[in-house]
């Protein structure tokens, strides 16, 4: 098993053997070059870094081209740091490519992407709180009612569930299943969502 760095196409389905329809998540995963694999010796930690998505000179700053020319890689547009225990540090070198042949059917991953931004939204919306009366003249239809005693504290505690900022979060999903694997177009078939957008980035590690 291995991690790998993607983008999410999009969503389709399937129909298994006994007719049961199972949603899938297209994920265009990799190729991705090793860029640099780090030791607790000379670093610190252990870690395995990845490129993926070609990129321009012109969108690559000079420090990280350098970085990157000094693996032996192409530009790359997004790099991430996987754990060792990932990928296995003792079992990849630089400008290694690490494509979808590293995941097995029936095997399961946990995706980790930035979830749909929904700005700012109310306590219904964001932490499911239930609606008060909405007859006999209530004026509490959609607020979120007490947050807080009034003399003592005197205050409102940290961690209130508030209106606020809604999604635009780092979400990993677990337990997701890998269907199948196609090397010719790079695509990872898992079954269930994944966290973002389509075109957002996610990580793709083993569960």
């Amino acid at each position: 098993m291995a991690a790998i760095i993607g983008r999410k196409v999009g969503m389709t389905q399937i129909f298994a053997e006994d007719g049961q329809r199972v949603s899938l998540t297209v994920i265009e995963a990799g190729p991705c070059p090793v860029v640099q694999v780090k030791t607790a010796e000379r670093d610190g930690y252990s870690a395995v870094q990845l490129g993926f998505g070609a990129a321009k000179p012109k969108h690559v700053n000079k420090p990280e081209q350098g970085h990157l020319n000094k693996a032996g890689v192409p530009l790359m547009r997004h790099l991430h740091e996987f754990s060792a225990d990932d990928l296995g540090a003792g079992e990849v070198a630089e400008g290694q490519m690490i494509t979808v042949d590293s995941f097995i059917p029936g095997s399961y991953v946990k995706v980790t992407g930035t979830s749909k931004g929904k700005g700012y939204a109310g306590t219904i919306k964001r932490h499911n709180f239930k609606r008060g009366p909405k007859s006999h003249g209530s004026h509490n239809i959609r607020q979120p009612g007490s947050i807080g005693a009034a003399a003592y504290p005197a205050r409102v505690f940290k961690g209130i569930r508030m209106a606020g900022h809604m999604g635009a979060r780092q979400v990993t999903q677990r337990g997701l299943q890998v269907v199948d694997c196609d090397p010719g177009r790079n695509l990872l078939l898992v079954k269930g969502a994944v966290p973002g957008s389509v075109g957002s980035i996610v990580f793709v590690r083993p569960d």
